[in-house]
Parts: structure tokens; sequence; C-alpha cells
């Protein structure tokens, strides 16, 4: 199976993204306003963007019809997966991980905005 890549360029572009709109609203909000102003910030950042993309699940060749709703996925390369919890589970992981696979991306992050400092709630996930 061949993964879509993602250019470190177009990465640095995001995380930057997120660290802005992390440094404008800080912790304690739900998810929603930080999936917002992220829409907004990519956009700015000259980088195409779509939030809540339904992600189907197949099974032997057959949509179960049963899909998945994606946070975001910039220029159809990368999956962001944004949260607001008080730390990162497993099961966040294997989210990330099932919907890479779904995606047949390479990479995605999971952005944690409830952390005093954004870098401290970025998590790389590649497959």
């Amino acid at each position: 199976m061949s993964l879509i890549e993602c250019d470190e360029k177009l990465i640095d572009r995001v995380l930057t993204a997120a660290t802005n709109v992390h440094r404008e609203l800080g912790p304690g909000l739900l998810e929603s306003p930080y999936e917002a102003a992220l829409m907004i910030e990519l956009a700015l950042s000259g980088l195409a963007a779509r939030n809540q993309v339904e992600v189907p699940v197949m099974y032997r060749g057959h949509d179960l019809g049963i899909g998945f709703k994606a946070d975001i996925i910039v220029e159809n390369q990368l999956l962001l997966e944004l949260k607001v919890v008080k730390e990162l589970d497993d099961i966040h992981l294997a989210q990330t991980i099932n919907y890479l696979k779904l995606l047949k991306f390479k990479r995605g992050y999971i952005l944690n905005f409830n952390v005093p400092l954004m870098k401290l709630g970025i998590k790389r996930v590649s497959i």
C-alpha cells in the first residue's frame, strides 16, 4: 500500500498556525473554537484545509456506511486530530493511526490545546 507523503515545510506551517491559535486563545476552551480558529489561521497561511471530513470505513471492498470524521485535513496530505484533554491517552493514538490507514496518509498530528505551551501538546503520528 502506497501512502500519501507530507512535506516537512507544510508541517512547519501547520504547527506554526496551531501555535498562533493557542497563543491567542490559550488553554481551557472546548475543541470547536480551536478547530474554527485553526481553519482561519490555515487559510490565512495560504493552506487548503477541510474540517470534519467524512472518512469511510471499508471492509473487504464494502463501504460499511459507518464513517468517522477527521477533524482537519490539510492539503490532502496531513491529518490533524484536535483534543482538549488533561493528557493524551492510548485511544487517541489508536484513533489517529486508524484514520491515517483509512485515508492512506503517512503522517498526522494530535494537537492537544489543553496545555500551557502548544509545543507540549503536539504529538507526531506516522505509519
